[in-house]
């Protein structure tokens, strides 16, 4: 068994490294006046089947792709932080006797989880937070516990380490969503709701986050800025480039480039883009409905995309009439101050598609 910091603080800055299925992404903040500064930002794609249902399978392609990611975005930070999806992740609060030294709480946790995992208690990494004595016996203390097997950190410590990296925090993927939504809600355009009803009949504000990628999309539902639910679903932009290859012999990458020539072929809003969106939103439908039917929940007061696929022409306003739900594009890196080493709109762009990256990057200032 090991521990690992899951739940404490990072000593010294980190940049934050997004490593999904398809691509590693990055980013370096400082602080600024009155916000963050961007002093790297980078993405670039994964070779296929570097990473296959969360499980790192090319330990040396994944390494070597950090490690021209570090080169290209020019950071100086070799500290990081990552994140582990919360399918792979057990959170359980226990109550254990007051006064126990940390070894003792180790070994009475480790007795906790066994009872939780089907695997050998030895194959899984923890860590804790003592959240303090109960109210009603203060003989005993509320503990946070947060585990999962070694092995889905182990080849990720591998290959970043291989890539001359110091793996400083592994974060939750929820928890770094929770701290990027910050950023989001401070610079909304959208009037923010406000909590209905008084004492006990109060109802949380609740807010979904889109986020649609290149082969995943993943929808997250926050009650008081908390996740409280999260649902991904293969579906992403790989629908529409398949959609444009198989109509107009297109790539993706040619089919960007006619896009800012504007040059587009003159049915691909009615033959391929209206399409994929109805798909999307019937996915967002499903997600929601799902929610729904396992929670006291019934309706969301706002809806935030984001993602490399979330900046679609009239996507937002599309969603916004089909679900009525006030809608809106997030860039977390829009009202940031940017290096003057890096180039300005290639940032901006990155912006959508980088909520985890700066949501870990974030750690730095906790």
């Amino acid at each position: 068994m090991a521990l690992f910091d899951f739940l404490t603080a990072s000593p010294r800055p980190v940049l934050g490294l997004d490593i999904s299925s398809t691509a590693v992404k990055l980013v370096e903040l400082s602080s600024s006046t009155g916000g963050y500064k961007v002093k790297a930002c980078h993405a670039l794609p994964l070779p296929v089947n570097t990473i296959v249902e969360k499980e790192i399978i090319s330990i040396s392609a994944l390494t070597q792709t950090l490690k021209k990611l570090l080169v290209e975005s020019g950071t100086k930070l070799r500290d990081i932080a990552v994140a582990i999806p919360d399918v792979l992740v057990i959170t359980k609060e226990i109550e254990l006797p007051n006064g126990l030294t940390d070894l003792q709480l180790e070994e009475q946790i480790a007795l906790e989880i066994s009872e939780h995992i089907v695997c050998p208690v030895e194959d899984v990494a923890f860590d804790f937070e003592v959240l303090g004595s109960l109210e009603h016996n203060q003989d005993l203390i509320n503990v946070s516990v947060t585990a999962c097997r070694k092995r889905n950190i182990d080849s990720l410590k591998q290959a970043v380490e291989n890539a001359e990296l110091r793996l400083n925090v592994i974060d939750i993927q929820s928890c770094a969503i929770e701290r990027a939504f910050k950023l989001i809600q401070s610079q909304s355009k959208l009037v923010q709701p406000q909590s209905v009803g008084a004492g006990n009949d109060s109802r949380a504000n609740v807010v979904a986050i889109a986020d649609i990628g290149m082969t995943t999309f993943n929808l997250c539902l926050l009650s008081d800025s908390v996740v409280i639910f999260s649902r991904e679903q293969l579906f992403g932009g790989t629908q529409l480039a398949e959609e444009v290859q198989r109509r107009y012999g297109l790539s993706w990458v040619e089919f960007c480039q006619a896009e800012s020539d504007n040059l587009l072929p003159h049915d691909y809003e009615s033959a391929a883009l209206i399409p994929f969106k109805r798909q999307l939103i019937e996915h967002i439908v499903r997600a929601l409905q799902i929610f729904y039917s396992s929670s006291d929940h019934n309706h969301i007061d706002q809806l935030f995309l984001v993602g490399g696929f979330s900046v679609l022409q009239g996507l937002a306003s599309d969603i916004q009439t089909a679900l009525s739900v006030p809608t809106e594009s997030a860039n977390l890196l829009a009202d940031m101050s940017i290096s003057e080493e890096l180039d300005y709109s290639a940032v901006i762009n990155a912006g959508p598609s980088m909520l985890l990256a700066i949501g870990l990057a974030l750690r730095s200032f906790d």
